[in-house]
This record gives structure tokens, sequence and C-alpha cells, in this order.
């Protein structure tokens, strides 16, 4: 069973930088593409950033040029770099193992139960 644990969130001020951590257990890690996911209050989950597991990526055009995506597959973590942080990031972060992984279009058909999330917090 996938189990998925992400860390790093917290309050952040416009401008600022975090970084997101997510551990995942129950599967084959490095055969898997892996994604960010995010939702805000009263809005649906989106997809923020994805990676394969050849480590091609894709993002979000939200995102793109500040949030950076990677992975370690020694320690099955999945990580999300986010620099120059706006208002607009304010939500809760969940990480997701992926069947189907696209460079162009993003990752979806999430394999097993969502961890918890992170909460994001960007004020102005």
């Amino acid at each position: 069973q996938v189990q998925l644990e992400e860390s790093g969130g917290g309050s952040v001020q416009a401008g600022g930088s975090a970084r997101l951590s997510c551990t995942a257990s129950g599967l084959s890690f490095d055969a898997y593409s892996m994604g960010w996911f995010r939702q805000a209050p009263g809005k649906e989950r989106e997809g923020v950033s994805c990676i394969g597991f050849d480590r091609n990526t894709w993002y979000a055009d939200s995102v793109k040029g500040r949030f950076t995506i990677s992975r370690d597959n020694a320690k099955n973590t999945l990580y999300l770099q986010m620099n120059s942080l706006k208002p607009e990031d304010t939500a809760m972060y969940y990480c997701a193992a992926v069947r189907t992984f696209s460079s162009v279009r993003g990752c979806w058909d999430v394999d097993g139960d969502w961890g918890k999330g992170t909460q994001v917090t960007v004020s102005s």
C-alpha cells in the first residue's frame, strides 16, 4: 500500500522560499512518476509539478521559473523547492504517485491514497 508523508510547509512572506518533502513507502519509488498538487480553500485540487521516473519534469504555468521538483530515489523522497512565493501559492500541498506522466500535460491517475498534505501560507 502506497503511503506518503508531506512536510516542510509553514508560513512564509511573499518573495520568500520553502522546501517541501514527501517521503514515500509501500512502492518501488524509483519506478514511479511523482507529482505535487495543491488545493486552496474553495478551489479544486490542481497539479503543480511532476517528475517522471526518468526525471523529466512538468510545471504548471503559474509556477514555472519559481518552483523546482526533484527526487532522491535512494531516500524514497520527493522535493519541491519553492522560490519567489506569492500569496496565490497559499494552499495545502500534496504529493502523489501517479501512473501517467507527460512532460507537456502534467501527471494524473493517482496510485493509492493521498497523504495528509502540508499547508503553505504566503502572506503579503
